[in-house]
């Protein structure tokens, strides 16, 4: 059947207060820059805007780190492209593995060839310092892929020592912090990283599509050890090393083109430059620690408010994301089913889980944007409502009384 523009509307998406863990409602000073006219990629402008970007991003990287971009995709564009990048076939990644994510890097490293060593945790507990030491002291890996915040488990693995005991045993270190940079303390310099990941959609607060990546000049030189030009734009230079198995997430082409050289690589996605940048501009002019601070407030609201709705927690709390909150779904209540029936009558989504934890627990996500007080409290009031006609008996106004008590005691 053929397709007649003329008996379809204009896009019209229903409005929806997104508390799951991602993507998020984007802020509309986000999504009226996206609206900004388009500028070509070599225009004086432009380039200039893609030096602005970098500046920003070192500021929420908390980082000096020149090779501090984006890549054009979703954040596991970044993700791809960190690993493809770094990694030879045959070299060894080490993967904690706490969560469904820390899984995607351990694919994602075998199909790049690597030779892929995890250690696993139960999910809902995150690794010491000390048990990624002995795995790396045992096994010996080029480079230890690990993720921050796993939304899978709403778990945040502890980072601070990470970098110094990969950088005493001459391994690289690569985060994914798709989901806790912005929301989460993440001080890249500080803690000895050598490259990290995000995405908007979290608590940058804008839409999927962007992926920033920062890239420390030790890694960097490991990307420029494998430079190789595309033949169509050759700049006279000569290839390095082996080739990296991706064009379009060849990191080392991607900084040429984000480099002085301007060596031609992809044609940016304006718009989503625009996005990019202004989340970045919004979080830091509020400042890193403030936005992280906003975070802790409001989801440790959320996760008084569903405490008080007489809800447990799920996982180790003292390593909770301050993002997104897991609850775990009371015994005799059909999960997805309240989850629909929350998305029809208040227009307000969760999320479930995957793996060992789908249909276990909910997670709600407070980020971004939507760390507001009242997305928090009209969450739990409706939240209320579906648990009672679901047969969950919970004291009324339980819920929001928590919440409100936590805002009190935390102003």
């Amino acid at each position: 059947m053929s397709f007649d523009p003329n008996e379809h509307q204009q896009v019209n998406p229903p409005t929806r207060l997104l508390m799951g863990p991602g993507p998020i409602n984007a802020d509309p000073r986000v999504t009226r820059a996206m609206s900004a006219a388009l500028v070509g990629q070599y225009d004086p402008w432009m380039t200039d805007l893609m030096n602005q970007t970098m500046e920003l991003y070192r500021q929420v990287f908390v980082t000096e780190n020149w090779a501090t971009m984006l890549v054009d995709g979703t954040s596991r564009s970044a993700i791809e492209a960190a690993i493809v990048s770094l990694v030879e076939p045959g070299e060894k990644v080490l993967v904690p593995v706490m969560g469904r994510f820390g899984l995607l890097l351990q694919e994602i490293a075998e199909r790049v060839g690597a030779e892929v060593v995890t250690i696993e945790r139960d999910w809902g507990t995150v690794f010491t310092d000390e048990e990624i030491e002995a795995a790396i002291v045992e096994h010996r890996p080029k480079l230890l892929a690990t993720v921050q915040g796993d939304t899978s488990t709403t778990m945040n693995q502890p980072l601070a020592g990470i970098g110094a005991i990969c950088r005493r045993h001459g391994v690289l270190s690569y985060v994914d912090a798709t989901a806790s940079l912005g929301g989460n303390t993440f001080r890249m310099d500080e803690w000895q990283i050598d490259v990290a990941t995000a995405g908007l959609q979290k608590c940058l607060a804008g839409p999927s599509g962007s992926a920033p990546i920062s890239i420390s000049e030790r890694a960097a030189e490991v990307i420029r050890g494998r430079r190789h030009v595309e033949a169509g734009i050759a700049d006279g230079s000569q290839g390095q090393g082996v080739r990296i198995a991706s064009n379009y997430f060849d990191l080392g082409m991607v900084m040429d083109y984000w480099g002085p050289q301007r060596l031609n690589h992809h044609t940016e996605a304006t718009s989503m430059l625009y996005a990019a940048r202004e989340c970045a501009r919004l979080l830091a002019a509020e400042g890193m620690d403030a936005a992280v601070a906003r975070h802790q407030l409001h989801g440790g609201a959320m996760a008084a408010g569903l405490s008080g709705l007489g809800l447990e927690l799920f996982g180790d709390q003292a390593n909770r994301m301050n993002n997104v909150i897991g609850v775990k779904i009371p015994e005799g209540v059909a999960g997805d089913e309240l989850r629909a029936s929350l998305l029809a009558n208040y227009g307000i989504e969760i999320g479930t889980s995957f793996g060992p934890l789908a249909g276990v627990i909910w997670r709600v996500g407070v980020m971004g944007y939507n760390t507001r007080r009242d997305a928090v409290l009209t969450t739990l009031v409706a939240l209320e409502a579906e648990l009672r006609r679901f047969g969950f008996t919970t004291t009324p106004n339980a819920g929001v009384d928590a919440a409100l008590a936590h805002y009190e005691e935390n102003k």
